[in-house]
Parts: C-alpha cells; structure tokens; sequence
C-alpha cells in the first residue's frame, strides 16, 4: 500500500520565463527563415518544460504519478515545475461535510427509527485517498452509512424499551456521537480520511409505530408524575398524624386513623379540587 511522500517542487517561474524566451527564439528562427531550428525549439518548449508547470491552490494538493509509479504529493500551494511526463491528479486538503440521508432501520430492541448523521472530514494521507479505493467519495458515503446503522443497530432508541441499558440513541447524543466518529475513522483509515466530527442529525420513531410510541412516552409520564404525587401525598399524611401525636391536638383510634388517611389521600391525589363535607356533629356520629 503506498504512503503519502511529501516533496518540494522547484518554483516554476524560472521555467515559465524559459518558455518566454524559447516562443521568442522560436519566432525568431522562423523569421530568419530557418524552420527547422525554430520546430526543435518548439518542441522542446511544449514537450519538456511547458507541460511540466503546476498551480496548486491553498488547501488543494497535487498527486504525480510518473509511468505508472507514484513519485510524491506536492502540497504547498504555489506555483511549480515538475517532471512534465508525469501525472498530476489534483487532491482537495479542505473539510467537507456529509449530511447523509435518513435511514430506516431497527436500534437494539427491534423498533423501527428514522436516523442521520451529519460528518465533517478530511484528507490526511493523499497516497491512500487516491490509490487505495476506487473512489474515496463514494468510499466515504457507502461506510458513512454502514457505521451510522451499526450504531443504531447497537443502541436502543430511549430508556423506555431499556431501562438497564447506559448508553441510548435520544438521551446520549454527546457519547453516540464520539462512538460513531471513532467507528468512522477505522473504517475510513484505509482511504487516509480523517473524522474531524459526527454527529445524529436526525432520530425519531417510524411512521408507523410513532404514534403508539408516543402514547407509550405519555403514559410513562403520567405515571412517574403519579409516583411521585402518591409518595409526597403519603409523607405529607405521616407528617401529620405525628404532628397530632405531639402535640396531643386529638387522639384518633384506627378506624379514625384510617379514614382520616383516606380523606388526606383522595385530596391530595385527585385530579380535581373536592368539596369538603363539614361535621357539625361528634366525631362518630
């Protein structure tokens, strides 16, 4: 497998002003009627030296070939004379950005989502870029989407279809994101492609089954909020009846007990504000 070999290219500005003076002593031969010498310096100027000179843009490289065998990459922009038999393949250094496609496809427990990334990356090793796939675009593309689908293979989609699982596709967006950039540079090393970042641009449930999702999310919902009123309600009960028996306000036998540990209950869970029921009576009757 070639590797990237920098090298550093003579400045072509001394070759451009030989080729100036070659067309003038080329015009010159034919203007004093001696073709022959003029056609040599011709070709001389178009073959040898004309062909060899290359720009190279910032953040652009140029990748020569010579006969079929890779001599070196000339990345420092300027202007530049090389072998001018060889081939120069241009090479862009700059970042470029994937917003990749929506998938479908099923996170670890079977449900069906819709997801993409979103992937920022480069060139770092120009050698492999060019000579080690056939075409490191569609290389990028084709495992960009590969490695987005083993994540969502690997991961369910929220806490409620894993409750034990660390790590999900909704919740942990900053750990998703560093797994499936490492993943995306091993799979991308061969072409000499650098991630600079990746992260989920899109994520929800299939049309399909979103809106039983959704349900399922509203129930859940209400129930932690439930939960969570029955435990403040019941503590706010056993707050009061010690604070009765501390300060001896009344004594209340069990069966008081309980129903006063019904009343408090049903105003402090309803869903709506009750109509108290003043006693005028005793407390038994």
């Amino acid at each position: 497998m070639n590797t990237e070999k920098v090298i550093t290219a003579p400045s072509g500005y001394l070759a451009f002003v030989l080729v100036l003076v070659l067309i003038a002593g080329a015009a010159l031969c034919f203007w004093a009627e001696q073709p022959a010498i003029g056609a040599i310096i011709c070709v001389i100027n178009f073959v040898f030296i004309l062909p060899g000179l290359a720009i190279v843009n910032p953040n652009e490289s140029k990748v020569l070939t010579l006969f079929g065998k890779y001599t070196g990459t000339v990345k420092h922009d300027g202007f530049f004379w090389v072998n001018p038999f060889t081939v120069k393949k241009k090479v862009s250094l700059r970042a470029f950005n994937l917003n990749g496609q929506q998938l479908k496809v099923n996170d670890s427990v079977g449900n069906p989502i819709e997801i993409a990334a979103v992937i920022v990356w480069q060139i770092k090793d120009t050698a492999k870029a060019v000579f080690s796939v056939e075409n490191y675009l569609q290389y990028v593309n084709i495992q960009s989407e590969a490695a987005v689908r083993h994540l969502a293979n690997s991961f369910p989609y929220d806490h409620i279809e894993d409750e034990n699982a660390s790590i999900t596709l909704r919740g942990g967006s900053d750990q998703v994101g560093i797994l499936l950039e490492k993943e995306l540079n091993e799979r991308l090393d061969r072409a000499g492609i650098e991630v600079l970042e990746a992260r989920i641009s899109h994520l929800a449930y299939a049309p399909e089954i979103a809106h039983a999702m959704l349900q399922r999310q509203q129930a859940s919902a209400i129930i932690a909020a439930r939960r969570l009123i029955v435990e403040g309600a019941v503590g706010m009960v056993e707050m009061a009846l010690t604070k009765m028996e501390e300060k001896n306000i009344i004594e209340l036998d069990e069966e008081r007990k309980a129903a006063m540990v019904s009343n408090l209950l049903v105003v402090l869970c309803g869903d709506k504000s009750v109509s108290p029921i003043v006693n005028t009576g005793t407390l038994y009757h």
